[in-house]
């Protein structure tokens, strides 16, 4: 049985770090984003390769960090219903503020339900070798990748198509399989992105298991701070920049 990696006697700062360089990224593409998208119009913004590799890029970094803090959560569960409500609020405020932007099933009620469904998981994912769980952990998320699209095949390449009825109800894009007329500016479903979550999760067993946890005790003052702080800034963020962006458009 592998040890448990719970409540660590020391922080590890470069996680926090790690964290706050993400939070820092989302901020400013955020920014981009409502410029392009909100207050200028047909720019192709959306479509340029950086800006999809930058916005992968942040996602899949909070994703893998929340997978690795996992491993020292002592209440995930309710650490899980807090991000769901956070996440339910972004919701209301955007289907009542635009419309047109609504999240339904975002970031942050991802992040809830992983947690909450890892938690009852973690006695058993806990006698997975590390280095298995990992590696089998990429598999199935880049296998599993194209389920919110119709089918499975490993990232854009396509193995075969998913039964359409599986697509037949919003109530299932949660799960992975929206319908058709399903739209969210912000979508992170159970499949496949739990899959990326417990390869974070696994990741950081490997690192701990090669003894390579003393790097992560450095502290970035900055980031380190902003990565204390993450959840209060993702919500405040948007409204700020929104506030600003529309004073501006006013004055000028």
């Amino acid at each position: 049985m592998q040890k448990s990696l719970s409540a660590p006697s020391v922080r590890y700062h470069l996680i926090d770090a790690l964290r706050g360089f993400a939070l820092v990224n989302m901020v400013l593409f955020h920014l981009m984003y409502d410029i392009f998208n909100i207050f200028s119009a047909g720019t192709g913004w959306n479509s340029e390769p950086l800006t999809i590799i930058w916005e992968r890029f942040i996602c899949c970094s909070f994703i893998i960090l929340s997978g690795v803090s996992f491993n020292f959560s002592h209440r995930p569960f309710r650490r899980g219903i807090i991000l769901n409500a956070c996440g339910f609020l972004i919701t209301i405020v955007t289907v009542l503020a635009i419309p047109s932007q609504a999240v339904w099933f975002g970031i942050l009620n991802f992040l809830g339900c992983a947690m909450m469904l890892a938690y009852p998981l973690k006695a058993y994912l806990e006698n997975i070798t590390p280095a298995v769980g990992a590696i089998l952990s990429l598999l199935l998320f880049a296998f599993l990748y194209g389920v919110p699209d119709g089918y499975v095949g490993f990232f854009g390449i396509e193995f075969f198509r998913l039964p359409e009825f599986l697509y037949g109800a919003k109530a299932f894009a949660f799960i992975g399989f929206p319908s058709g007329d399903f739209h969210s500016t912000d979508y992170f479903p159970i499949i496949p992105w739990i899959f990326l979550f417990l390869s974070g999760y696994f990741a950081w067993r490997v690192i701990k298991n090669c003894n390579a946890d003393r790097f992560f005790k450095r502290k970035i003052p900055f980031f380190d701070f902003i990565g204390r702080h993450t959840l209060i800034i993702y919500l405040l963020h948007q409204p700020i920049i929104m506030g600003i962006l529309e004073i501006i458009s006013i004055l000028s």
